[in-house]
């Protein structure tokens, strides 16, 4: 039986023995290191594909593989050749006997020693399997699969967020890599820039400073320790954004003088060292391109935004949460999105959230400290005429149902679409007292909240047809157990040509701190 993370720790920092138990701590060798996290319960698959195998970005004709040779995870650099030749491998079936596609591709020091595969030429709407081989080894195989092209009749996916190691482990991963999804989005906070210095409330407390891109890598690869992770990533395609703990928390990404740009770069080079993302430009450095749309056939467009690179400072009146050139191109997208589904991925709440009626905003880091902006966007899309609107979000560790108005306090407004924000993989939320407290609060706040829960861990599965978009959130018993139960908590649907969401009558008696009635 695997001992709790956030126990340990805390039992660790009372002893005086926090070097031994955080793996970050300075000082530890790399041995010392993964001793440590293993003690937290990570492991890693065997050298040098330590941090496991994933896919991304799927296409009709292509997706993106990824895998990155650290032989010592945990360690600042790795004993490596400068540059490591990688074969990759892309068949119709498990075992690699039906190879469609192979190659090799140079793993350099300068990146390193990531590969990032863009395998083109394959068939649409297809499962797929790979692996990859170096230094005499081969990975585990991962399964991948193409979007389809044409007529779609249904789609499903996950939605993934807020995951610090140090609050438990990942069930909720473990439950993606069994679910029957097409493909996953991951929607930010895929590591945490902090750790525990123990007290009652780990979470909050900053540790060791994650400064360098050294730094970045030993917190992505102690991330990759979860082995329910690494089998997330190897048993669906991820479509990917982030949020501010990849870098820093609530930062700005157009803000901050030398010592910050040089910590940003540091972060951003580490995040896409260790992702399946496929980079937009020339080059994936300095500043990987996030925001991009895919169509899933007729069925769904997914618009995948970046809320952190493009920013300005928040609360201005002019204040932009886009940047000019990710706003010009999300309109130009909504002047001509096609007749289907439109699903945003949304790191921070999109929609408004007041302490109180007519009171101030719980959250400027969220879109309502962009005022302007967001009025703009959700004025164009009533204009437009667009329809199916669909945002999925991270950020808030519970989970919310929210009717997207145009004007939020206005409820007479348009209604243009429905934001749905998932539970968080396992950074703590607040106490069930909070919740008790202010959910009715927020829901009287806000006329536009349907639905609160913030009492529990998980991801969202999210269903869709031509005649509707169901959401079915998914819930952990315990994050505290690696192993924990999957249960559907509740499910919210969306009809096709009607904008709105209503609760599904069969699970409208599950737990929620507010619902409206």
């Amino acid at each position: 039986m695997r001992l709790d993370r956030r126990n340990l720790l805390r039992a660790a920092a009372a002893a005086g023995a926090l070097n031994v138990a955080w793996p970050l701590s300075a000082g530890l060798s790399p041995a010392r290191a993964r001793e440590a996290a293993e003690a937290l319960g990570a492991d890693y698959d065997p050298a040098p594909f330590t941090l496991g195998v994933a896919s991304g970005d799927p296409q009709p004709t292509s997706v993106v593989l990824w895998t990155r040779l650290a032989p010592e995870p945990l360690a600042a650099e790795q004993d490596l050749p400068e540059v490591v030749e990688v074969g990759w491998v892309v068949a119709e079936d498990r075992e690699l006997r039906r190879v469609v596609a192979r190659g090799t591709a140079p793993a350099s020091v300068t990146l390193g020693h990531s590969v990032h595969v863009p395998v083109n030429g394959l068939a649409a709407g297809r499962q797929y399997w790979y692996a990859f081989t170096a230094l005499g080894r081969t990975s585990r195989v991962g399964r991948t699969r193409t979007a389809p092209v044409g007529s779609v009749s249904r789609v499903r996916f996950a939605a993934a967020n807020c995951q610090a190691f140090h609050d438990g482990f990942y069930a909720a991963h473990r439950g993606i890599a069994r679910e029957d999804v097409d493909f996953v989005v991951h929607l930010g906070d895929y590591i945490y820039e902090h750790g525990p210095v123990g007290g009652d409330h780990v979470r909050d407390h900053e540790g060791p400073a994650v400064l360098t891109l050294a730094d970045y890598r030993r917190r992505h690869a102690l991330y990759k320790g979860d082995a329910s992770l690494r089998e997330a990533h190897a048993a669906h395609p991820w479509f990917l954004t982030w949020d501010d703990h990849e870098v820093v928390n609530d930062y700005s990404g157009t803000g901050g003088g030398a010592p910050f740009l040089r910590r940003r770069a540091a972060a951003y080079q580490a995040w896409y060292e260790n992702m399946p993302h496929r980079d937009g430009g020339e080059s994936a450095l300095p500043d990987p391109v996030i925001h991009r749309a895919r169509r899933w056939g007729d069925l769904l467009e997914l618009t995948v935004l970046d809320l952190r690179s493009h920013r300005s400072a928040q609360n201005l009146p002019d204040g932009t949460i886009l940047g000019a050139a990710q706003k010009s191109w999300l309109k130009s997208g909504i002047d001509r999105a096609p007749d289907s589904w439109h699903v945003w991925a949304n790191s921070i709440m999109l929609s408004q959230l007041r302490r109180s009626p007519g009171g101030s905003y719980m959250f400027t880091d969220q879109w309502d400290g962009f005022l302007a902006e967001r009025k703009e966007v959700l004025n164009h899309v009533h204009t437009s005429g667009l329809e199916d609107l669909v945002v999925i979000t991270g950020d808030w560790h519970s989970a919310f149902v929210d009717d997207i108005r145009t004007d939020f306090d206005d409820t007479s407004s348009p209604l243009v679409g429905t934001e749905f924000t998932a539970h968080s993989v396992t950074s703590g939320a607040y106490d069930a007292a909070w919740n008790a407290t202010n959910g009715p609060r927020m829901g009287r706040a806000n006329p536009h909240l349907k639905y609160f829960e913030g009492n529990r861990y998980g991801y969202d599965v999210y269903e869709v047809t031509p005649q509707r978009f169901s959401a079915h959130m998914r819930v952990i018993a315990d994050r505290r157990d690696p192993a924990s139960p999957v249960t559907t908590l509740t499910s919210f649907h969306v009809d096709r040509g009607t904008a709105g969401s209503y609760e599904d009558p069969a699970t409208k008696n599950s737990p929620a701190q507010w619902r409206r009635d």
